[in-house]
């Protein structure tokens, strides 16, 4: 689960993380009046809209603005409540802008990088840290990846004095600031494990002139499996900002991604999957979805997944790839056949099953009496439903 910017940044504060003082709007008009308040509170002379998406690069697309008057305020609110944002991060369609955060402007002397994210390889969680921050951190990881340091924390222990010292080098920090660093990364990292977060993002992490350390942008996700124990994170989440497809099938526990393609996929397994929309786009097709059923997928799972698929209507093909280990291929079958009948799928359908009842599996399907083009392999499947769409 995604937050935007203010909500994390809000949640940050609660454990002691400096941010800027910022307000969020709906309207133009209340993004003035959030200005205006902001200079009666603070005397700031000059504040920063950032349209809040959940994508990076918002700047590059016209996302970010700095304003020096009620005037510019409202100006530059207007244009950017109901624009269509795309960013490297949004895709070709974007994301429409429905709230703006305003917030103090800052006099910045340095930018930095830091994030903190699980480390999958080590079950580790790892900061990463660099002193080329407030820039596509991709960019420098591929130009410049020396300016990139990494340092596991181990759980046992926390972050220690040793990982303070690695980052604080690794960013060439003075050491006025060495105890508000360490505040800082003991408070993130402790923010990070209390609210089962997967990924927090601080860039540009700025020292200001005044010489400080403030965190100017904030990107949170948390594992979904786990927001059962965080209510108060669930109650954030924004609905308009999630694919509609995506949160049809979390009802029915389908793991499901929507992609640019024309061909529908439905496989049993994260890693069956994969191979599958790999081997689509090497034989010229485009996957229109990611959709995993999972190992003991019902016939009524089976109908939802199709229901899924066919409501995007950029699917001109569907390819249906089991390999039956708990599940059973007959029960898929089953599922399929009644599925195609109920929805009236007139999209060319591709099936290839193997494993547990395979061959009462292709019995069902062969004498379903719809049109189901069988494959003998995954290679075949692919082959075939490139050609039909």
């Amino acid at each position: 689960m995604n937050l935007h910017e203010y909500q994390g940044k809000e949640l940050l504060n609660s454990f002691g993380v400096r941010i800027q003082r910022g307000i969020v709007a709906t309207t133009a008009e209340e993004a003035v009046f959030a200005a205006e308040k902001l200079n009666n509170e603070t005397g700031t002379s000059f504040w920063v809209l950032k349209a809040q998406v959940h994508a990076g690069g918002r700047g590059k697309g016209g996302g970010v603005k700095v304003v020096s008057s009620s005037e510019d305020a409202v100006s530059s609110a207007e244009k950017m409540f109901g624009m269509n944002l795309i960013t490297p991060q949004t895709g070709k369609k974007g994301k429409t802008v429905n709230r703006v955060y305003i917030e103090n402007g800052s006099e910045i002397e340095k930018e930095l990088y830091l994030s903190c994210l699980v480390d999958r390889a080590t079950s580790k969680i790892a900061f990463i840290v660099s002193k080329m921050g407030g820039m596509d951190i991709e960019a420098v990881a591929k130009d410049t990846p020396d300016e990139i340091t990494t340092v596991m924390i181990e759980p046992s222990k926390g972050v220690s004095d040793t990982d303070l010292e690695k980052m604080s080098i690794a960013l060439n920090l003075d050491k006025n600031l060495s105890n508000e660093f360490s505040s800082l990364i003991e408070n993130l990292y402790r923010f990070f494990v209390e609210k089962d977060a997967s990924l927090l993002e601080i860039n540009p992490l700025i020292i200001t002139k005044d010489q400080n350390l403030l965190c100017l942008d904030a990107k949170v996700n948390f594992d979904d499996n786990a927001l059962f124990r965080h209510p108060e994170i669930e109650k954030l989440r924004d609905l308009n900002e999630e694919d509609q497809y995506e949160q049809e099938a979390a009802k029915y526990d389908l793991a499901y991604i929507k992609l640019d393609g024309n061909i529908g996929c439905m496989v049993n397994g994260a890693g069956l999957a994969m191979a599958s929309l790999d081997i689509i786009k090497m034989y010229g097709g485009d996957p229109a979805n990611f959709l995993d059923v999972g190992g003991g997928a019902t016939k009524e799972k089976v109908s939802n997944a199709f229901q899924i698929i066919l409501s995007d209507e950029s699917v001109k093909g569907i390819l249906v790839n089991i390999f039956g280990g708990i599940m059973r291929c007959d029960i898929i079958a089953e599922g399929i056949v009644a599925a195609a009948k109920e929805l009236k799928i007139s999209v060319p359908l591709v099936v290839r099953l193997e494993g547990t009842n395979v061959e009462e599996g292709k019995s069902i399907l062969n004498n379903s009496g719809i049109d189901i083009v069988s494959a003998i392999d995954l290679d075949d499947a692919a082959k075939k439903i490139v050609k039909l769409v």
